[in-house]
């Protein structure tokens, strides 16, 4: 057999010599040179190879060999400045690609190195929850908060995957805070497409920093909309699809109902069922749709409520006060609905079984009464819909047919009452609403009565002297 060739390299290049040495103090590097024990190569110099504080242009990286050159432009560097240059996961070995990481060379201008620190940690804002992947950025404090839209910061430091952030090596300077999603990498706010937190006052490193929250929110557009709130109401199943490929094809439409074996309970109760044309839908009679169900083998007529979306011309909602367990049949008669053109829609009869209570969960939310009140709004959620988003009017909130699924849950500090979570914006100095969430994931299966406490009450600690006093006596 042929030879396998030994053990897979797991190990990283080793950094043999640097040149020249690390922690000069009045020294201007101008070249770097790092020697490594194998062959190596570089990769997305510009984004993991950087400076602090950051020049206004990028680093020059190349390498041969075994060895990484960086040039530094004399004519940029600050006098009595510490300057830091990380390599991130930019130098690997040529054959495995294993990273050389955690390296950064320091060196200053002056005759002392910059020690302080400054760190935090990173919150979504509508959602209260930790956010990584944001840049974290100084500028100067003199400058207004334009200067994050206009122009590089001072230093640049990213959050690690639970949020947290830290940047060492800082001067006893003024600072003002920012973090961005920066979607193109420039490290500046582009406004659309990206999200921003900034401070309420400006920041001064020190040997001991207390971890600084921001909130990172993305701003309303011209119409009012936030990125990523607005949700879409689903179509279900493939009648989206269907109904956009029938778009040539007359007036067509699809009735979100699974009518495979009436045997099984597939319709939802607490919801309408959604019928899904091919075009918008000009005209409804009500008269010509039948709704009824079977009762000891006695057919029974039941009220049909309709209703029609009111951001889609071309959905019919219908509901009805179902019954659990029950078998339906839903008669479409030709000409229920007209397109523009005054086409009849074709009839339809579906059949169809409820669903019971025992296939949905119960859920009892107690809250704290410090929520209590109009200005906090809780938000239950399914996956990422809202499932239900009222202002605060009892502790004890209750939820008797949920679908099977897992659900989050949060509570809104609502400044405004305006019923919903309020973006922030950056130039007017407006911070986004605050947002409490519920951390843990509430699974909930069907027959299951759930009861949460969405903040655990803090028990009073025993008076430990009491105690002492007990025991002396005995």
């Amino acid at each position: 057999m042929a030879p396998t060739g030994g053990q897979k390299d797991v190990t990283p290049p080793k950094l043999l010599e640097v040149t020249p040495a690390d922690s000069l103090l009045s020294t201007r590097v101008t070249r770097l040179s790092l020697r490594f024990d194998e062959f190596i190569t570089v990769a997305n110099a510009a984004r993991e190879v950087t400076i602090s504080p950051i020049l206004p242009f990028p680093l020059d990286v190349g390498f041969n060999r075994k060895t990484v050159t960086v040039k530094v432009p004399d004519s940029l560097l600050q006098s009595n400045t510490t300057y830091r240059i990380a390599f991130g996961n930019a130098i690997k070995d040529l054959h495995e690609n294993n990273p050389f990481t955690g390296y950064s060379y320091i060196f200053s201008t002056g005759s002392y190195f910059d020690s302080l620190s400054l760190s935090g940690y990173v919150i979504n804002a509508a959602t209260g929850l930790k956010d990584s992947g944001a840049l974290i950025v100084l500028h100067d404090a003199a400058k207004s908060n334009s200067a994050v839209v206009r122009d590089r910061p001072l230093y640049a430091v990213k959050a690690d995957n639970a949020g947290n952030f830290r940047f060492d090596g800082l001067p006893e300077k003024v600072f003002k805070l920012y973090a961005i999603r920066d979607a193109n990498n420039n490290m500046i706010y582009d406004g659309v497409g990206e999200m921003i937190a900034f401070l309420d006052t400006v920041v001064v490193p020190s040997s001991t920093p207390l971890p600084m929250q921001m909130n990172i929110f993305a701003e309303a557009d011209s119409a009012g909309n936030v990125a990523g709130t607005v949700e879409e109401t689903p179509m279900r199943g493939k009648s989206r699809q269907t109904a956009e490929s029938n778009a040539t094809d007359g007036f067509t439409y699809i009735a979100a109902i699974d009518t495979s074996d009436v045997k099984k309970r597939t319709v939802d109760v607490t919801q309408p069922i959604q019928i899904n044309f091919n075009k918008p839908v000009v005209t409804f009679n009500s008269n010509r749709i039948n709704l009824s169900y079977d009762s000891a083998g006695v057919s029974v007529e039941a009220n049909v409520v309709r209703t029609e979306d009111t951001f889609r011309k071309n959905v019919l909602l219908l509901n009805s006060k179902w019954q659990e367990n029950t078998v339906y049949t839903l008669r479409l008669l030709k000409g229920f609905a007209q397109d523009s053109a005054g086409t009849d829609a074709m009839p339809s009869r579906y059949t169809f079984r409820t669903r019971r209570d025992e296939d949905y969960a119960k859920l009892h939310v107690h809250l704290p009464t410090k929520y209590y009140s109009k200005g906090f709004v809780f938000v239950l959620l399914k996956g990422n819909d809202t499932f239900y988003q009222r202002s605060v009017t009892d502790t004890m909130i209750h939820f008797t047919r949920l679908q099977p699924a897992t659900y989050t849950m949060r509570v809104i500090v609502d400044k405004n009452k305006n019923g919903q979570w309020d973006t922030g914006d950056l130039l007017d100095g407006l911070q986004p609403e605050e947002v409490i969430p519920y951390l843990n994931p509430i699974m909930l299966k069907p027959g299951w009565e759930n009861m949460i406490d969405f903040e655990e009450e803090k028990k009073p600690k025993p008076d430990r002297s009491t105690d002492k006093t007990d025991k002396l006596r005995r």
